[in-house]
This record gives structure tokens, C-alpha cells and sequence, in this order.
């Protein structure tokens, strides 16, 4: 069995689906036994994690790690795990292991980093744990060699959402995650691309994906989004896309195949693009229910209503 765990983040109200646990699942959905342990639903994730370990016969974990309290968080239960179970691989990914693996890797409770995309890195990771390939030949993989010293593979090239399969919702309590918010009373989160073509010093997307955006058809993301109002009665969506409307002609399709869905919903943007968008997209885009836009240059907020 694979166990892959979010470590809490955020207060049960603030809670969302978790998106990164969720795109390595969909890799895993038909081919291996695995379960999803959230930390910002499940009260004590580490005893959970315990007890299917020792109800079950676990290969791996996988951790998703950000900086802040989701690290903190993340460290207690790999140490647990590891002082208890020190045959079970524990595997980091995420933002911080991402940008900085070699300190990932020198807790001794941290067996192998995966960086960036991690989907087809982990299922190369999982034939390498089984002899069935080296470790060295695992792009974006880094891991601790004979030595004990830190080994990073080459990058691995980005591919697009629609390359991988779709979350597997049905895996977790949906109705938990649809929380209120400004937008609805049932709000859901989607990412609808990966990366971003600017070089913002602020932001760590660069740092983990390079200077590379690959966007979700809007046919996906149209199917996805209504897969969660007519299965889970979602009613807004927030977009966690560092920058969702990179390209005018992708944004006015996505706005003409939701509209009907009613749907309110909010992203980021930066303005220098927004402001070459015609008059008739941005009206399109009210139509399609677009509320809010965040303004990842000014950190402006901009309303549609008035537009």
C-alpha cells in the first residue's frame, strides 16, 4: 500500500481539497492500493497513519510539504513514522523539498525528495524501490546515495494537466472541503495550469517549475468544474493558477463552456496581460461568473462588477 499525506495547513473552516495529494492519487487510481490521509480533516493524522501502517503492508509515504505550519507539521509525523516503522520510505514533495532538496534530505527521516511534477516520478521511484530500475535514471528525483550524501537527478520536463488523469474525488469526504466563502456557500478550489512564464522574485513557482506554463484545455476544466456542481453541488470555485489568463483566446472558450454552470469564481492575473483583453472577453468573463481578480503584480484586488 502507498499512503499519501497533507499534512494541516490551515483551520479545519479554511480547509480546501487537497490538490497535490489528489494529482499524485490519479496516477495511482487502477494500478496500486493506496489511501489519502489529510491532516486538515482528520484530528490525529499520525495515528491514523500508524494504524494503517500496522494493519497494512505500506511501501511507501508520500508527503506534499509547504513552507510554514504544513512543514512543522510534516516533520513531527515522518519522525514518528520513522522512530516506529524504519522500513517504511518516506518520500517528500512540494514547494519546499522542491526549491530545497539537500535540506529536505538531511532529516534523517527523509528517504527520497521528488521535485516538481510528481506524478511520473513517483511511479519510477516505486519500480526503483521494487528492482525494476536505478535510482539514478529517475528524472527530478533526489535521494541519498551508498554514502549517505545528497544525489540530485536532472529536471524532469513539465507536461500539462491534460496529460495526467483526473483527481479521484471519490477518495475522499468532498462534502468536508466545499466550504463557505465570499463567493458561495459550497466552495471548491481547481488549478487549471501548471507553472508560470515570468520570473517574479516574490513568488516560489519559478523557483520549483522554471519559467514554463502548460494550461488545461478549457474542455477539461469546463468537465472538471461540472463534475463538482452536478456530483457535490459546488456553487464557486476559487483557481489557484498563478496566472489564469495567460492567453485571451483559451479565457473567452473557458468562459463560453462554464457559463452555464452559474458558477462564482476568482483567480489571478497580472495586469499587463488583463489590460490588452478586449472589452467584450471581460464581459464574457462577468457572464461566466468571474467576481474577483487578484492582481499577482500590484496585489490589487479588482472587482468585475463595476467593469
Amino acid at each position: 500500500m502507498i499512503l499519501l499525506f497533507n499534512p494541516r495547513a490551515t483551520k479545519p473552516r479554511n480547509r480546501r481539497l487537497p490538490l497535490a495529494v489528489l494529482a499524485i492519487a490519479a496516477v495511482l487510481e487502477g494500478r496500486e492500493e493506496y489511501e489519502i490521509v489529510d491532516g486538515n480533516v482528520d484530528d490525529n493524522p499520525t495515528a491514523t497513519i500508524l494504524q494503517l501502517i500496522a494493519r497494512h503492508s505500506v511501501e511507501l509515504l508520500g508527503v506534499s510539504v509547504m513552507p510554514g505550519p504544513q512543514m512543522v507539521a510534516a516533520m513531527e509525523t515522518s519522525r514518528e513514522i520513522r522512530r516506529a516503522f524504519p522500513h517504511v520510505k518516506i518520500v517528500w514533495g512540494g514547494y519546499f523539498p522542491s526549491v530545497y532538496p539537500d535540506a529536505a534530505l538531511n532529516a534523517k527521516y527523509v528517504d527520497f525528495i521528488v521535485r516538481g511534477q510528481g506524478e511520473d516520478t513517483l511511479l519510477e521511484l516505486l519500480d526503483a524501490m521494487r528492482g525494476k530500475r536505478t535510482f539514478e535514471s529517475i528524472l527530478g528525483l533526489s535521494y541519498k546515495d551508498i554514502f549517505g550524501l545528497p544525489r540530485n537527478n536532472a529536471e524532469r520536463p513539465m507536461k500539462g494537466p491534460d496529460e495526467f488523469p483526473w483527481s479521484p474525488f471519490h477518495k475522499l469526504p468532498v462534502e468536508k472541503y466545499l466550504r463557505p466563502s465570499f463567493f458561495g456557500k459550497r466552495t471548491a478550489v481547481h488549478h487549471a495550469s501548471i507553472g508560470c512564464p515570468f520570473n517574479c522574485s516574490f513568488c516560489g513557482v519559478h523557483a520549483a517549475y522554471g519559467n514554463k506554463e502548460r494550461m488545461e484545455s478549457p474542455e477539461r476544466t469546463a468537465a472538471i468544474l461540472s463534475h463538482l456542481v452536478t456530483e457535490y453541488g459546488a456553487d464557486s470555485v476559487q483557481f489557484y493558477d498563478m496566472n489564469f489568463f495567460l492567453r485571451e483566446d483559451h479565457a473567452l472558450e473557458l468562459a463560453k463552456r462554464i457559463e452555464h454552470l452559474n458558477l462564482r469564481w476568482w483567480c489571478e492575473a497580472r495586469v499587463d496581460i488583463m489590460s490588452r483583453y478586449s472589452d467584450e472577453t471581460f464581459a464574457a468573463l462577468k457572464r461566466a461568473g468571474c467576481t474577483m481578480i487578484f492582481s499577482v503584480q500590484s496585489q490589487a484586488l479588482t472587482g468585475l462588477s463595476g467593469r
